[in-house]
């Protein structure tokens, strides 16, 4: 048993902790983010996000001599760095080479009585324009929040509070997001009117190919952010809006979604097979957006080589889509939590997105009337959905 089990289990119970981290991830754009307790002589992770394998997990420990933070705890005071090789204080320091760090932030965590806990730190293996001061502000609100929550007898009207604080900060950000993947959009459509013009004026068969790809990773970046914004109108109206019509089929939208996801992964073989006399009464574009999720879940996770198989059809009343993979079966402890946002599956770490794929297409699904499910074995897992006709 650890000997600083109980600060670390504080922390794991903490509901806002991941949130945090998550907020701190994607604001920043750094691969990990976590809570440490750091003492005289010990720094322990308490709770990570790790998006760059850098492969702490709770309870795992890292000396404190080769940690920046062991600074922070004699000083009491941020350190906060863009970017390594260019910082005066920090270039010739030996923890950042030691670990790969070009970019870091460590902000101090003190409990109510003004001692020191630890850290609320981040750190990535590219340079960051972390020195923001909305940033930094952000670091210091969830740093304050997390010290407040240490060792606390709450009082009914503490529990208010704290409710009330939380409602605040979910608020906060659901707007940071918004706006986050609203301003997205401009710097996209410029580099998407780019790539057309230059589509248009090469000829080179190479750099067409080239091109090609690159609009093809642009149209994924454009799905994750309307992700974001779907996710942050979830929260606002209680649903996804959908337009139905059966004007146009579907069956060219789902091939133009596996032709770009070929694009994206041209090593993936993905079959198709599609039966749709009749057009289906659906929004088109948001079941190639579910479709488009339910792809990329299924490359990331699938296993290497093996064919992705996609069915779309009409059976007894119902419209049909499913999407299957072979790899490692999906753990039955994590199948209830696959739906929730910024639920991210422990494998393939490095490639995880930013956990709202699955959320959107079951957003989607329930706004058809239909549902979305998924069954897994040793030998493939599919996610299936499935909504009436009429």
């Amino acid at each position: 048993m650890h000997d600083l089990k109980d600060d670390i289990d504080e922390i794991g119970r903490n509901t806002l902790v991941p949130s945090f981290l998550e907020t701190v991830s994607l604001a920043t754009g750094m691969g990990f983010a976590a809570v440490a307790r750091v003492t005289e002589t010990r720094w322990v992770t308490c709770y990570a996000v790790d998006k760059i394998s850098f492969g702490l997990t709770p309870g795992d420990e890292l000396d404190v001599e080769t940690i920046l933070c062991h600074k922070v705890r004699q000083s009491d005071m941020e350190i906060v760095i863009d970017d390594v090789s260019s910082d005066p204080a920090f270039c010739k320091h030996h923890p950042p080479a030691q670990y790969n760090i070009q970019s870091y932030v460590s902000i101090p965590i003190r409990r109510n009585d003004g001692t020191f806990f630890g850290t609320l730190c981040a750190i990535d293996t590219e340079p960051r324009n972390v020195k923001d001061e909305n940033l930094l502000a952000m670091f210091r609100l969830f740093a304050k929040m997390i010290g407040e929550s240490l060792e606390t007898n709450d009082t009914p009207q503490e529990c208010e509070n704290a409710v009330r604080d939380e409602r605040q900060l979910t608020n906060l950000q659901q707007e940071f997001i918004s706006i986050l993947a609203h301003d997205l959009r401009n710097p996209v459509s410029a580099l998407g009117a780019g790539l057309r013009m230059f589509e248009r004026a090469v000829q080179d068969e190479r750099t067409l190919q080239i091109v090609s790809l690159m609009t093809a990773s642009l149209g994924r970046m454009t799905n994750l952010i309307e992700n974001l914004l779907d996710q942050a109108r979830q929260r606002q109206t209680g649903g996804i809006i959908i337009n139905r019509d059966a004007l146009e089929p579907l069956e060219p939208v789902i091939e133009q979604i596996v032709l770009e996801m070929k694009a994206i992964s041209p090593d993936h073989v993905i079959e198709c097979d599609i039966d749709l006399p009749q057009n289906v009464d659906c929004d088109r574009d948001r079941i190639a957006q579910m479709l488009s999720n339910l792809l990329g879940n299924a490359i990331t996770h699938g296993a290497q080589g093996r064919p992705i198989r996609i069915v779309a059809k009409t059976d007894d009343g119902f419209f049909q889509l499913s999407v299957t993979n072979e790899g490692a079966m999906i753990p039955p402890e994590q199948i209830a939590d696959l739906f929730l946002p910024f639920h991210q599956r422990a494998t393939n770490a490095a490639h995880n997105g930013l956990g709202l794929g699955l959320y959107i297409a079951s957003e989607i699904a329930k706004a058809h009337g239909g549902t979305l499910d998924v069954t897994s074995d040793v030998d493939r897992t599919e996610f299936s959905f499935r909504m009436p006709l009429a």
